[in-house]
């Protein structure tokens, strides 16, 4: 009796991998909005929100045109520790003076870039020939939907500051490695002002500027 051919079994299919979740969470419907409060900087508004699940709740929210640093660098004297120019004022909501990097708000439909050149002359005089964004970014996205751009200003020019009225400015003329060792001290409390020169330092540090 001849011998039956065993059929041969076909490989099996390797398991299909499970897709990875996305991390991307749907976002929420707006349902309202209404104008809580119309100020003379910015406005607060009361939104209603639909999460997809159905859930509803209420968020109170911050509309801003939006603001410029600007990071105003003097390397004439010395190019290895350049002199950053910076602002000491006092702050009413933080009960404190600051030391800042200069800043402003836009304009309604203002160029960021016109912003941060008026804002540099307006506050400290200074005019720069070079101009460098360096970062955009939330200041408190959790209520406020203010974007902050921080300029790299260089090759400067000394001029006269015309701040506004409730402005009492004292400029600071400091070498980068001593705003630096204060960062580092903890005692430079404005957000901006550490954002913008840590991340200039270590640009710099890197050689990509």
């Amino acid at each position: 009796m001849a011998a039956t051919a065993k059929k041969s079994k076909k490989p099996a299919k390797p398991e299909a991998k499970p897709k990875p979740k996305s991390r991307t969470r749907p976002s929420g419907k707006l349902i309202s909005s209404k104008l809580s409060f119309k100020g003379r900087v910015f406005n607060v508004f009361t939104d209603t929100l639909e999460e997809p699940d159905g859930h509803r709740h209420i968020k109170d929210v911050i509309r801003h045109n939006g603001s410029v640093v600007m990071l105003a660098v003097d390397d004439r004297t010395n190019s290895d520790d350049p002199v950053i120019i910076l602002e000491r004022q006092y702050r009413h909501a933080a009960g404190q003076f600051l030391i800042e990097l200069p800043a402003g708000s836009r304009n309604p439909n203002e160029p960021p870039l016109a912003a941060a050149k008026r804002e540099l002359i307006e506050e400290t005089g200074y005019r720069a020939k070079k101009w460098t964004i360096l970062l955009r970014y939330f200041a408190s996205p959790g209520f406020l939907g203010e974007w902050m751009q921080i300029y790299l200003a260089r090759d400067l020019r000394e001029g006269i500051a015309t701040p506004e009225l409730d402005e009492q400015i004292e400029i600071l003329r400091m070498p980068l490695s001593e705003i630096m060792k204060l960062i580092d001290d903890g005692k430079i409390h404005d957000g901006k002002t550490v954002v913008g020169l840590c991340l200039y330092d270590r640009l710099r540090r890197q050689g990509r500027l």
